[in-house]
């Protein structure tokens, strides 16, 4: 049988495997490598379902995911079939195809909107299920959903996807079907590169170090000085005298004909310096004369369309070849260097990890400026994971026969860090865990709509409780097979420590459940009955800092406040500032007093102890006092982003806090939809503060 075909396409087995599970009313879980087109199999579900008139749903964890999949379906299908739902942005609600984050999913199906005409969800990167802020998410959706609706599951690969999808069969009562690719369409080769090495294999890395890279470590800038023999074997932890810098990568990557290349650094502020340095290290254009009349024709449409947004040093660095990209970007560079890079009109991109969820911009090679990261608590090395989702963007199918991804290492780092790359070489994936945690909005509308024995059920059905269950049963197991058969008291302390812990885990998600329930009775937001008293009835309105905003709202300090300044406290409360961020204002009188409301609410018992059960610390931001009211009161961007001093962009930080507190703003409305005065007043807010950059697509 010849092999199918979609869009003109000869489809890799793997897709049609998918596809064929699909036609057969199936849910499927996608695993293949980066770049191998999981996300066409998404694309069939979604022509198949506006073929026959029903719905689909698409969703993705990050929103300039979701922005892009919305620009990819308005071009296939038009624009009356495609909306976009991200909570910042609502086009065409009611469209067909309607391309969402996770959470306004989840949203609609605990608020019991009719999904009768629901055909599939697609689920992109799921595996953000072991997400800690936001994987519960994920579960939520995956429970609530009805069985008759299909899942597409497209995921990276996983070393328990088998057992995921055990769990997903038995929650669902449907099957779910597993389909994986594990060769790459265009082959992925991992080189180590260094100023001193150049570009090598593992295998001929590791000779260089012991025939020559013991030698380069002296007594130079960086060295810790020879031990006390004197001898020249380096202490531990000694650094070689020649750093290998960005430059030195690139040049070696242009020599051996692998641009473009994405660049992957872990701080905004690394990837505009590296930018700005090579721009002016460069002598010339690595853009050819063909290439330079193309963008010169871009710049010329995006000064008209951007003016001071695109200032004369981006422009001039973009003519070189070079540009950078992060999440605090303005969303009007961010989509002109999206596109200027699609058309290969960008050499070398350095960009952060939000490159590399899910946005289809491959390069002939990829370089890691390292590989040990802070992850908010302490420096590690990158997961297997999410080292080859940031690999995996080197390869252009159709134009490349490999991809390169190029690791610095430098010999004084080599020892330290050769087990993790061997880890990234062996493809040693971790496998996906449950990071399930009900957020007090999803408790309180749980308990709106069930009842006790239906949410019992429904928690239990959780990936992190099933898989509690299985361990606990397993632990018994062992107990009474050492019971059975033992001859020691060691032996019988360990049975009875096995039963210890099983009785723990058994049922330990539904204790949580509980726990969170007692704590809002207990601050008498719930009464003894589980009636719902003030609190309660704010909380389920509430989806971000849920028991921070309803202390303020039933202290009456929203009412208190004039519209620009209560906007400046919602960006406050829902978006942080880069310690580098610098205010260039005056603090007033009046913002201090508001500081110190929220402040003492944020320190209250209350929200400390909501806080310590749920896991997740609540965050205050004051500087977005004055930042958010001035653009409330209808100030330009360009005059907020003024308002800070930065050593990088902020504007894309700015833009996500705008849209973000209009979201808040929109749940406080109907906090107080039954007071009139104070709905209207919020309802105008909403309107303007939605302007502008804020109602942008990018």
């Amino acid at each position: 049988m010849p092999p199918m075909q979609y869009r003109g396409l000869e489809l890799d087995d793997f897709q049609e495997q998918a596809i064929k599970h699909l036609q057969d009313g199936r849910s499927v879980l996608v695993s293949a490598p980066t770049g191998n087109g999981k996300t066409l199999v998404a694309d069939w579900i979604v022509e198949k379902a506006l073929e026959e008139g029903r719905r689909v749903v698409y969703t993705a964890p990050v929103k300039a995911l979701s922005n892009q999949k919305y620009r990819d379906y308005t071009r296939l299908y038009g624009e009356d079939a495609v909306g976009l739902v991200t909570g910042d942005l609502v086009i065409r609600r009611d469209a067909p195809c309607r391309v969402m984050t996770t959470e306004i999913l989840r949203n609609m199906l605990l608020s019991g909107e009719d999904l009768a005409d629901l055909k599939a969800v697609i689920l992109d990167e799921i595996h953000f299920l072991d997400d800690n802020e936001r994987g519960t998410v994920w579960e939520e959706v995956l429970i609530y959903l009805p069985p008759t609706v299909q899942i597409v599951g497209l995921s990276a690969t996983l070393s328990n996807l088998d057992t995921f999808a055990e769990w997903l069969t038995e929650v669902r009562g449907t099957p779910v079907e597993v389909v994986r690719a594990f060769e790459r369409i265009v082959p992925l080769t991992i080189h180590y590169a260094s100023k001193d090495a150049g570009i090598l294999s593992p295998q001929e890395y590791e000779q260089f170090f012991r025939r020559k890279g013991r030698n380069l470590l002296d007594d130079g800038p960086g060295s810790r000085g020879r031990n006390r023999q004197g001898r020249g074997r380096p202490q531990r932890g000694r650094r070689p005298a020649r750093r290998t810098r960005d430059v030195d990568l690139v040049r070696l990557a242009e020599k051996n004909d692998l641009l473009p290349s994405l660049y992957f650094v872990f701080s905004r502020r690394d990837t505009e310096r590296f930018a700005r340095g090579l721009s002016h290290y460069l002598p010339h254009s690595m853009l050819s004369p063909s290439e330079s009349d193309k963008l010169e024709d871009k710049l010329r449409e995006a000064r008209v369309e951007l003016g001071q947004t695109l200032d004369l040093e981006f422009q001039d660095m973009l003519r070189k070849g070079v540009a950078f990209h992060h999440a605090g970007l303005h969303v009007h560079l961010k989509t002109l260097v999206e596109e200027l890079y699609e058309q290969h009109l960008i050499k070398v991109l350095y960009c952060t990890s939000t490159f590399a969820l899910g946005i289809n911009l491959p390069a002939r090679s990829v370089i890691f400026d390292g590989i040990i990261k802070y992850d908010g608590t302490g420096l590690r090395p990158l997961p297997t994971r999410g080292f080859m989702q940031k690999a995996g963007r080197a390869g252009r199918r159709g134009l490349d026969d490999q991809g390169h991804v190029l690791v610095r290492v430098d010999v004084g780092d080599y020892e330290e860090i050769k087990p993790h790359l061997e880890r990234y070489q062996r493809g040693a994936y971790e496998p996906v865990h449950s990071s399930f945690n009900l957020s007090w909005n999803s408790v309180v509308s749980l308990l709106e709509r069930m009842s006790m024995e239906r949410i019992k059920e429904v928690v239990e059905r959780s990936f992190l409780s099933w898989h509690l269950t299985r361990t606990a049963a397993q632990k018994l197991d062992r107990a009474e097979s050492i019971e059975e058969g033992r001859t020691s008291s060691k032996q019988a302390k360990e049975a009875r420590r096995l039963r210890r812990q099983a009785a723990r885990e058994d049922g330990q998600v539904w204790r949580e459940f509980q726990t969170r329930v007692r704590f809002l009775q207990r601050v008498g937001y719930l009464d003894d009955d589980l009636g719902f008293n003030a609190g309660a009835r704010v909380v389920r309105h509430l989806q971000m800092s849920e028991i921070l905003v309803a202390e303020l709202v039933l202290q009456g300090f929203w009412d208190e406040l004039e519209p620009p300044t209560l906007f400046g406290v919602c960006c406050g409360i829902v978006a942080g500032l880069p310690r580098s961020a610098t205010p260039n204002f005056r603090v007033t009188r009046d913002d201090r007093r508001v500081h110190g409301q929220v402040a003492a609410a944020l320190g209250s018992q209350i929200v400390a102890a909501a806080d310590e059960l749920s896991g997740i610390e609540t965050e205050w931001t004051p500087d977005y006092i004055a930042i958010g009211r001035a653009w409330a009161n209808g100030k330009s961007f360009a005059e907020v982003q003024l308002m800070l001093a930065s050593d990088t962009d902020l504007a894309g930080d700015l833009i996500s806090a705008f849209r973000r507190a209009k979201d808040l703003v929109g749940q406080l409305r109907e906090v107080y939809a039954d007071v009139p005065d104070m709905a209207d007043k919020l309802k105008k807010l909403v309107k303007a503060v939605g302007r502008d950059e804020v109602m942008v697509v990018g």
